[in-house]
């Protein structure tokens, strides 16, 4: 019996999905396909600056899980850069912690911007609140 999935805690999607060479035409284009948990891996450990122990614990996995996800991750996007290849991200085995309260444990980027606009939204809500009742009186 083969061994259950375990999920990626994933921080969101990436805001987009394609990348490559512009000028070439489609007939001709090759797609390199990297799952959104490999670039979870990219994201948190090269944009982050998370080390694979940080990233591991931050996606619920083994470290050794994250180092092999990462090298795979790592060469589809040399290969993709170095032979003007398509990069599609989609797919993989993850489950996505925006929005369920289990956002970034050390606090990425993505996470803290999301909790800020949710700050000033609540913010604004209190304001236009005070606004209301005032008015009222």
């Amino acid at each position: 019996m083969p061994r259950p999935i375990k999920w990626r805690n994933v921080c969101g999607l990436p805001e987009n999905e394609r990348f490559g060479p512009i000028d070439a035409p489609e007939s001709e284009r090759k797609f390199i396909t990297m799952t959104v948990d490999e670039y979870e891996t990219i994201r948190l450990i090269d944009l982050e600056g998370f080390n694979q122990t940080q990233c591991a614990e931050q996606m619920n996995i083994a470290r050794t899980t994250v180092q092999g996800i990462y090298t795979s991750a790592r060469k589809k996007l040399a290969e993709s850069l170095v032979n003007g290849s398509v990069l599609v991200i989609k797919g993989g085995e993850y489950v996505l912690t925006e929005g369920s309260g289990m956002g970034c444990m050390r606090g990425c980027k993505k996470c803290r911007k999301r909790k800020m606009m949710e700050k000033e939204q609540q913010e604004k809500e209190i304001l236009n609140l005070e606004k209301n009742s005032n008015e009222e009186k």
